[in-house]
C-alpha cells in the first residue's frame, strides 16, 4: 500500500507541466525515440528549438517513419531530424553508434536514454539476461563512451550538458535479491535462467539505473565537468512498453490510470533541461525527489558500491579505459 496510493494520486491528480526551456542551436540524442515517450520527447525538442535531433532507433525503417511524423506536425526542416541505427542488445552496435557520434557531430548538448525493454520471458543479450543487456550496461557502455563528448562541447561552447535516463517509479517495488548473492556474483546471479524474477526484474533495472547515476554523478562531478546526469520517471504510460505481455485488463488499466507518452514525454525534455541541482538527482512529474525502496536502506551505499564494482568491470571488459571520466 505504500506505493500503490501516491502511485494512484500521481497517474490521477497530478498535471505535469508543458517544457518551455530552450533548445535553441542545441544538438540531442534520443534513444528507442520511433514510438511512444521518445518519439514525443523528440517532437517536443525539435518544438524548442533544436538544431538537431538524432533519432537512435533499431529500426530504420521506423526510425524515418517517426522522422516524418514529427517533420509533419512540427514543420521542421528534413536536416532537423537525423536517424541512426542502434540496438542496445549489442555492445558492438552500442561502440559503432559512439564512434559515428564522434566522428560526425560537431557537438552534443543532450543525450537522453530512452531506450529500454519488459519481458515476461528469459533472454540472453550478449552476456547478460536481456533486461539488463539493454536497460543497465548497454545504457551505462553508451553514457560512459559519450561522456568526453558532452564534457568537451561543455568546455568549448561554455553551457551545460546533459545524460537524462528514464526510469521509473518502479524501482519502489523491487527486492532485488541477487545483491545477497556472493562478492562478484550480482550479475552472474542476475543471469540464471533458473531463477528468473520476471515481475521483479523491470523494476530491478530500473533500481540499478537511478544507483548507477547516483555513482556516474559522483565520479564526474559537475564542477569541474559541466555535465548534469540525472534520472526521470514518466508514470505509467499508454506505451508500447508492455506489449510482450499485454492483455485485455494490461489495456484497460493502462487506459483509466495511464497517462499519454505526449504527457510522460515532458518528464524527459525537463530531465534534459534541469539545472546542475539535478546532478544524480531522480525527478519524478518534474521535480526532484529522494528515490524509495532499497535506496532508503541503511545499506543502499554498500549495495551500489558492490553492483559499480561488477558494472565497472563488465564496461572495462567490452572497452578498456570506458569508465575514466577525467579530462
Amino acid at each position: 500500500m505504500s506505493y500503490v496510493i501516491p502511485f494512484l494520486h500521481r497517474q490521477l491528480f497530478v498535471k505535469l507541466p508543458e517544457p518551455t526551456a530552450s533548445f535553441q542551436g542545441k544538438t540531442v540524442i534520443v534513444t528507442g525515440s520511433n514510438v511512444g515517450l521518445g518519439l514525443e520527447a523528440s517532437r517536443w525538442l525539435v518544438r524548442l528549438g533544436a538544431s538537431r535531433v538524432i533519432l537512435a532507433c533499431r529500426n530504420l525503417s521506423k526510425g524515418q517513419a517517426a522522422a516524418k511524423d514529427i517533420q509533419t506536425t512540427t514543420g521542421c526542416s528534413s536536416d532537423t531530424i537525423g536517424v541512426w541505427q542502434l540496438d542496445m542488445g549489442s555492445y558492438a552496435s552500442v561502440q559503432a553508434f559512439a564512434a559515428k557520434v564522434k566522428a560526425e557531430l560537431p557537438r552534443l548538448d543532450v543525450l537522453i536514454a530512452n531506450a529500454g525493454i519488459n519481458s515476461h520471458i528469459f533472454n540472453l543479450a550478449e552476456d547478460n539476461e536481456a533486461m539488463v543487456t539493454v536497460n543497465v550496461v548497454s545504457l551505462f557502455l553508451l553514457g560512459f563512451l559519450l561522456y568526453p563528448k558532452l564534457r568537451e562541447t561543455a568546455k568549448q561552447y561554455n553551457t551545460e550538458t546533459h545524460f537524462t535516463i528514464t526510469s521509473s517509479d518502479l524501482h519502489e517495488v523491487a527486492s532485488f535479491k541477487e545483491h545477497e548473492a556472493p562478492p562478484g556474483q550480482i550479475f552472474a546471479t542476475l543471469n540464471d535462467k533458473t531463477k528468473f524474477p520476471w515481475m521483479d526484474r523491470y523494476p530491478t533495472s530500473k533500481l540499478l539505473e537511478i544507483l548507477m547515476v547516483k555513482q556516474m554523478a559522483t565520479l564526474s562531478p559537475h564542477d569541474t565537468n559541466r555535465v548534469i546526469v540525472n534520472c526521470v520517471s514518466p508514470g505509467m504510460c499508454q506505451s508500447e512498453l508492455t506489449r510482450e505481455f499485454s492483455n485485455f485488463l494490461v489495456r484497460l488499466i493502462q487506459k483509466v490510470l495511464g497517462r499519454t507518452t505526449e504527457v510522460g514525454s515532458r518528464t524527459i525534455v525537463y530531465g534534459a533541461s534541469f539545472g546542475a541541482e539535478s546532478h544524480g538527482k531522480y525527478i519524478p512529474d518534474c521535480k526532484i525527489e529522494a528515490p524509495r525502496g532499497i535506496c532508503q536502506r541503511d545499506n543502499a551505499g554498500e549495495i551500489q558500491t558492490k553492483v559499480w564494482a561488477e558494472l565497472k568491470d563488465k564496461l572495462e571488459t567490452i572497452q578498456r579505459g570506458v569508465t575514466t571520466l577525467s579530462a
